[in-house]
């Protein structure tokens, strides 16, 4: 497929599955063998529509309103790179959190190749951290002090002060 016609199906991509959950795009954009890197934690892989609904759908529970905004996009070869915003409101327990009515606002990058018209593989990076200090399920920066799981970490690897 030619680049334009990659970054469009990229556009389409967060527009369909994320903003408007539609589920059906996720099995007609993404290969059943495709492999995705950066959705969840570290070191772990989801493989094909099977594994990326669930994913999408505890996002969405958690989220319900999540929108997200594609900021940059551009391609190359089989690759198309997006830098993307989110926003959106905790107020469902998809995450294992229990809603806080919180807003978040979130930055990422996704990387995908796409052959023949169909996501192959995917490399996310976006801040897991941040989203998790906004809904208040781990202390913002500075607060570590008076939180005592990380006073013990810190004390652990010896940078207690």
């Amino acid at each position: 497929m030619p680049v334009a016609e990659n970054v469009a199906l990229m556009k389409r991509w967060f527009n369909e599955v994320w903003n408007r959950g539609r589920m059906k795009t996720v099995h007609e954009l993404l290969d059943k063998n495709a492999i995705g890197f950066g959705q969840g934690g570290h070191d772990t892989s989801i493989h094909g529509p099977a594994d990326f609904i669930p994913f999408v759908e505890r996002i969405r529970a958690a989220f319900p309103d999540i929108k997200i905004k594609v900021e940059d996009v551009f391609g190359a070869g089989d690759r198309v790179v997006v830098r993307w915003s989110a926003t959106m409101t905790h107020t469902g327990d998809g995450i294992e959190v229990p809603p806080t009515n919180r807003k978040v606002r979130i930055t990422g990058m996704t990387i995908a190749r796409i052959v023949r018209g169909k996501i192959v593989e995917g490399w996310d990076n976006w801040d897991q951290l941040a989203l998790l200090r906004q809904i208040g399920a781990i202390p913002e920066a500075g607060a570590e002090q008076s939180h005592p799981k990380l006073m013990g970490l810190r004390k652990a690897s010896g940078s207690a002060t």
